[in-house]
């Protein structure tokens, strides 16, 4: 079947090969050590609070999708979920610091999002009813999700001036919340402290030394309801853009151990409206630019609170709802794979992907519930890359990018390779930093155990190299027809479409000789799964 597929891939591809420039190379994988860890539940997806008449660019592209009216009986999004076996999932946005909690002693008046000429992002405020609450906790429950919520981080703050806000946050309403959702034994993983409210904010933002008091009190609130509980959710701030000199002053004012988590906010691709959206996915300068922000908070994290961990808490892409025909198409997952590559080797231990479902961003569509291609590209992803993140290194062109992890659950390495030029066929030979290293220190070598030594060179099988045939899994992701735009993803020459009861499909790889080169077509991704790869890193 291996050579089937094999031999209909080359004759395929025939015509695009001698259409197409032929670059050879080789990616070393260094599996002697960990380069960096994530958290086991790395992919992340938002359910936001927008109401279905937000609008950009006079486009509406959430519908019902919000926190307050996601219809959460259909059976697709269930499945979308499920299929995870166990996805994070982060409530929380723009409008989530404008939401008041109808219960306890709520003296405000509680109605739903209304436009509101001179409303924070021109919306009223909003209200979540605890009928609802206890439908999304039922749903999470179904579906194994894990909960990151984030609270009304401005409630009882007055504006002092422009986007500034000041004055203490009034902490009984979310404490009376907080309340009912341990009385119902509902499981969060995580509380989240306002949004996009750092350095000079969105709409608007909190100086970083009141930022800190009020996390020290939300803090307090956390140690005292879930006293003696067996597990304590973590304490996630501040959900905002990154600003050097607020984020350090944020952990220097809340101090030790208060903050678990800082999470961030990024959206390095500028507006959904942008023209040159596909151009500045497919650039890779203008993808690494993304190093400086993930460099930086880990070396203040490092300096100023080593006791904390980085999350991207909230990533679109492109920013206003995102790009529509780009964000929600195969184009994205370019951008989207290399993100939570790149974010993984910066210790980040979690990805937000913004969104789940809603904007033009969502994993899945706002309308009809199915899949999107990023979707897929999250979930393989999911499935494939452990937590341990290794170092990879190729002389390949810079439009090849490529990534390595220890596999999950299985023992193995598996490697992500990105091909951004629209001309290079990639035909690569993937190698064990081990092997290099006993290859060059053997010398005055017979030519009988020259052969042996090149052999284990340029095999993943490690210093036990074998004769024996071993197979290596191909996941190649390419989009349908060739269009970049296309809503369908196709796996290794299949497309990808909910079978006929709704539930995800399958996705097989195809397996290959492993000592056999690695051929990366243009304008495609692919994950390699070397199962019997030597890495003592990853144990």
């Amino acid at each position: 079947m291996e050579l089937c597929f094999g031999w209909f891939l080359l004759v395929a591809s025939i015509p695009a090969i001698f259409a197409q420039d032929i670059s050879h190379g080789s990616i070393v994988v260094d599996g002697t050590m960990t380069v960096a860890q994530t958290d086991d539940n790395f992919v992340c997806a938002t359910i936001d609070w927008w109401p279905h008449d937000k609008c950009n660019y006079d486009q509406c592209p959430w519908h019902y999708t919000s926190v307050m009216n996601l219809n959460l009986s259909h059976p697709f999004l269930a499945k979308a979920i499920q299929a995870f076996n166990r996805l994070r999932i982060r409530v929380g946005g723009s409008l989530q610091d404008q939401v008041l909690y109808d219960v306890g002693n709520l003296k405000s008046p509680c109605h739903p999002f209304q436009k509101m000429k001179d409303g924070l992002f021109g919306f009223s405020k909003g209200c979540l009813h605890m009928e609802r609450w206890d439908e999304l906790n039922r749903f999470f429950k179904e579906t194994g999700a894990m909960v990151t919520f984030g609270l009304n981080a401005l409630h009882g703050r007055h504006k002092i001036k422009r986007s500034l806000w000041g004055g203490d946050w009034d902490s009984s309403n979310a404490q009376d919340f907080m309340k009912y959702t341990v009385s119902k034994g509902y499981q969060i993983d995580s509380w989240e402290f306002g949004n996009e409210l750092s350095g000079n904010g969105i709409g608007a933002h909190v100086h970083a030394d009141q930022y800190g008091k009020d996390l020290v009190n939300l803090r307090r609130i956390i140690n005292e309801l879930y006293k003696g509980s067996q597990s304590k959710p973590s304490l996630v701030a501040p959900g905002g853009f990154y600003d050097e000199e607020w984020f350090v002053k944020l952990l220097q004012t809340s101090g030790f151990g208060v903050i678990d988590v800082m999470s961030h906010h990024m959206y390095n691709l500028g507006a959904g409206v942008d023209p040159k959206l596909v151009s500045k996915i497919l650039n890779p300068d203008h993808l690494n630019k993304a190093a400086y922000t993930f460099g930086n908070l880990t070396h203040i994290i490092r300096r100023h609170g080593p006791w904390t961990s980085a999350w991207v808490g909230e990533s679109g892409g492109a920013y206003n709802s995102g790009g529509a025909h780009v964000s929600n198409t195969f184009v994205n997952s370019f951008w989207y794979l290399d993100q939570l590559g790149m974010a993984s080797k910066y210790h980040t231990k979690v990805y937000c992907r913004q969104t789940l479902i809603g904007g033009n961003y969502g994993l899945l569509n706002a309308t009809t519930f199915v899949p999107n291609p990023d979707y897929y590209s999250g979930l393989l992803w999911h499935r494939l890359m452990g937590k341990v993140v290794l170092n990879v290194e190729s002389h390949a062109s810079p439009f090849l990018r490529s990534y390595a992890h220890c596999s999950k659950g299985r023992t193995g390495v598996t490697l992500l390779v990105i091909n951004l030029s629209n001309q290079t066929n990639f035909i690569m030979n993937a190698q064990n930093s081990i092997n290099l290293k006993l290859a060059a220190n053997e010398q005055n070598i017979s030519r009988e155990s020259f052969t042996h030594s090149l052999k284990k060179t340029f095999s993943w099988v490690g210093t036990k190299a074998s004769d024996d045939a071993l197979l290596r899994e191909e996941y190649h992701l390419t989009p349908k027809d060739g269009y970049l735009r296309s809503r369908t993803m196709v796996l290794n020459g299949i497309p990808l479409e909910l079978t006929s009861t709704g539930d995800i499909p399958s996705l097989n790889p195809v397996r290959v000789n492993v000592k056999s080169p690695i051929t990366i077509s243009p304008l495609s991704i692919a994950f390699i799964v070397f199962p019997n790869f030597e890495a003592p890193a990853c144990g």
